[in-house]
């Protein structure tokens, strides 16, 4: 083992216990509870052992500085610390460690940054508590109402604002203008590298994709009384509407998903009375996941005529096709001689690419898994990860 992949394995087991579920083997690392809170006070800590001073945004985002947070054109690194339930170790902290360890690597280079180094963690990028993904940096730069972010409430019906300990602060034109990039590595989500046999890699772009909540009203009653022909089930619907997403994806090589439901009452011997189920939608281009989601949602409205149920769509998130700064990424593949692959999955770089140049970095993943804990990466391929952040902070911040 490198020295440096020895350093990394250091660092990270520092954080490997926080929020582990001994029984799944998964992370239950969801915003502003007391395992990621754990984890920022970790954040805080690691830039006091840097000297490096942190501001936090007034939506939830942490950054610490290595430079002057009053200088513009500062290189801004990192990514988030909360999870999926039962997420996977590496998405999203993989992004974090490296890019402190990343300074270490300069500093002990004698490279001093000419612009601010900036390394960021994201608050709720998974959107796993609060509904809405990457909602820490659409805050930052105004792609929320901060009303609406402020009312979001989790299943115990807490408020984004009372997590937070008060009213967002939304949009921060300021801030964002003294960044000049941003530079967030991931752990891959896939298994594209292990087929390249690379270990580091560059993104061109992120897929456009969304979240659409799937409301089907029905007649709740008795499950031995009622007769077949006379029930009003939204069960049906909903599990039409699951398999409907399943065909209509495929025929349009796009990706549905419909992994969470909610039932009401909810009970063994009891027909719904109402089905909830949220639509994960996403496709390689933007007419493509609208097709998608109306196909859906035609096929859903006319089985819910037929069943006597009705149905409402809300959306709840979406995002646009991001094509990252095609200069930035292929000067950073270049530097790195490292190959370029596009995502289906969504990150803050997505939402920060529509006001800074931005691009990705991604570290092999020999699983091709995530958001499980079968998600994995190498020491050495993390150590990959470091060095190849420490390149371009180098040429981004150091020249």
């Amino acid at each position: 083992m490198t020295d440096l992949a020895g350093r990394f394995r250091a660092l990270w087991d520092e954080l490997a216990p926080v929020g582990r579920d001994t029984g799944s083997g998964g992370y239950l690392r969801y915003a502003l509870t007391e395992p990621e809170l754990w984890l920022r006070a970790w954040f805080r800590e690691q830039a006091d052992r840097r000297v490096m001073r942190v501001r936090e945004d007034g939506n939830g985002n942490l950054f610490a500085w290595w430079g002057d947070p009053a200088a513009g054109d500062a290189v801004l690194t990192g990514s988030h610390f909360d999870s999926v339930p039962h997420g996977g170790t590496y998405d999203g902290p993989l992004g974090i460690v490296s890019a402190f360890l990343a300074v270490d690597e300069l500093r002990a280079a004698g490279v001093n940054p000419v612009r601010p180094v900036v390394v960021g963690a994201f608050v709720e990028e998974e959107g796993a508590r609060f509904g809405v993904p990457c909602l820490g940096s659409r805050l930052l730069t105004g792609e929320i109402a901060v009303e609406r972010a402020a009312g979001l409430r989790d299943a115990a019906g807490v408020s984004f604002a009372e997590a937070l300990g008060g009213r967002p602060a939304g949009a921060d034109p300021a801030l964002l203008g003294r960044f000049a990039a941003f530079v967030e590595l991931h752990v891959e989500q896939g298994r594209a590298l292990v087929e390249l046999d690379a270990p580091v890699a560059v993104a061109s772009a992120i897929w456009p994709h969304g979240r659409w909540r799937f409301d089907f009203h029905g007649e709740g009653n008795h499950a031995g009384t009622t007769r077949m022909a006379d029930r009003r089930d939204p069960m049906l619907t909903y599990a039409f509407t699951v398999l409907a997403a399943n065909k209509e994806a495929r025929l349009r090589d796009a990706h549905a998903t419909v992994a969470r439901v909610a039932v009401e009452p909810n009970a063994t011997n009891a027909i719904p009375s109402r089905v909830t189920g949220w639509l994960d939608a996403r496709a390689a281009e933007p007419a493509t996941l609208h097709g998608l989601v109306e196909a859906v949602r035609a096929k859903a409205a006319e089985r819910a005529r037929r069943d006597g149920t009705e149905l409402t769509l809300t959306e709840e998130s979406a995002t646009p096709l991001v094509a990252f700064d095609g200069g930035l990424a292929k000067r950073l593949a270049t530097l790195l001689d490292a190959p370029v692959l596009p995502t289906g999955a969504g990150h803050d770089a997505g939402v920060l690419a529509a006001h800074l140049p931005t691009a990705m970095l991604f570290v092999r993943n020999p699983t091709g898994v995530s958001h499980s804990p079968a998600e994995s990466a190498t020491d050495a391929d993390c150590a990959a990860g470091v060095t190849a952040l420490a390149r371009v902070l180098e040429e981004l911040a150091c020249r």
